[in-house]
């Protein structure tokens, strides 16, 4: 029978695999491409309470999966109508098919844009630190120039007059800045006007590229999406995913907005390998605003309860925007990951030089229950310990 694990787990597979792509760590949000899979039987993993990688709990909604299913007659062939999906993209943000790239999630948007942009001249990225951690990996492995990272400021947010100095100090070696918006881990966002600040700072040659992953999630007023400066044609290109928000994590779509002449320079290093079935399902999930509002509901909810409820335990969290929170626990992070581990919840890894603040995923209702009865547990035990 099929049913929404075996669709999902096994289209992923078939599809990625018989490609030869990359494992799926290299581009999921969230999971560092050294980390091995989890090797426990299926039945096992699916016991577990999974809050380490930022992933939609609910899965891809019905319409989605219908879409997908539908599409399982393209299977063999190679030329099939994708339900126009750059099209519907384009339609959706108001801007050309020649202004949208279409790629395996927005993992091999930042990856693709490390191999275009950073390899001539040992170019440089220039970001925050900590951010998106597989971005200035993949840029080390290019064996391009150092990444100038820029320390957060004290309340968690991007500071970013120190990366328009830091742009304009070595505006010839820099390939790239990086924007993180709202920021992996601390889910904290870069508002609008500093958006701008950060555009108008830099010389209008230096490329922008605006990671959007958590978007969908954003409440505060002060933040808006930077698509708009594409159309301006300025020198940036967003990018985002269906993977959080249309819960399609295993299946691999994302995509980048940017000028035409700026994907000019990407479109050579991009795969085309996103599958028949995901491309129908992009397309049902942009148009799915009942399922996108269901999922952001449910996650901001749980997101403030399990906030409150650490806060009334005496452990602060930084303000998050996102589907994820970091909690700091006033203690190293990596002995506590494995404690969890043990009580079958799955939390962040470590993000340097936060060591003392652990990152954790929104699940569904019964995850954070689990979640937040292993906290007290784990705690408790250290504080007799201590005792």
């Amino acid at each position: 029978m099929l049913t929404r694990r075996t669709f999902v787990g096994g289209v992923a597979t078939t599809a990625l695999g018989s490609l030869g792509l990359p494992s799926l760590e290299l581009f999921a949000q969230g999971t560092p491409p050294a980390r091995p899979r989890d090797q426990r039987p299926p039945d096992d993993y699916d016991t577990l309470a999974k809050l380490a990688n930022n992933e939609n709990p609910y899965g891809p909604s019905e319409a989605v999966l219908q879409a997908m299913t539908k599409a399982f007659k393209y299977a063999n062939r190679y030329g099939y109508p994708d339900g126009n999906l750059t099209e519907q993209i384009a339609k959706h943000h108001g801007v050309k098919t020649e202004q949208v790239m279409i790629a395996a999630g927005s993992g091999e948007i930042l990856d693709v844009c490390c191999t275009a942009l950073l390899q001539d001249d040992n170019k440089k990225i220039v970001g925050a630190d900590p951010s998106y951690e597989i971005l200035y990996s993949q840029a080390s492995s290019l064996k391009a120039g150092d990444t100038i990272r820029i320390p957060l400021l004290a309340d968690f947010r991007q500071d970013i007059p120190a990366m328009i100095r830091a742009t304009k100090k070595n505006h010839r070696q820099i390939g790239f800045v990086y924007l993180c918006n709202p920021n992996n881990p601390t889910g904290r966002i870069v508002t609008r006007d500093e958006v701008r600040q950060l555009l108008d700072g830099i010389p209008e040659d230096v490329p922008v590229l605006i990671d959007e992953a958590y978007h969908h999630f954003v409440e505060d007023p002060a933040y808006e999406t930077s698509m708009k400066y594409v159309t301006e044609g300025r020198a940036v290109i967003v990018a985002r995913t269906f993977s959080k928000i249309a819960g399609l994590a295993g299946m691999r779509l994302g995509y980048a907005i940017a000028p035409r002449e700026q994907l000019q320079v990407l479109r050579p290093w991009a795969t085309g390998s996103v599958n028949a079935c995901v491309r129908w399902g992009g397309v049902a999930a942009l148009a799915d605003k009942e399922g996108e509002a269901r999922v952001r509901t449910a996650t901001l909810e749980q997101r403030k309860k399990a906030v409150s409820e650490l806060k009334t335990l005496g452990y602060d969290c930084i303000p998050s925007e996102t589907n994820f929170f970091m909690v700091h626990i006033k203690r190293p992070v990596q002995p506590v990951i494995e404690e969890f581990r043990k009580k079958n919840v799955l939390v962040g890894r470590p993000f340097p030089p936060l060591n003392e603040s652990l990152r954790v995923s929104v699940g569904t209702p019964d995850e954070m229950a689990r979640f937040m009865v292993a906290f007290k547990e784990v705690f408790a035990t250290k504080a007799a310990a201590r005792g």
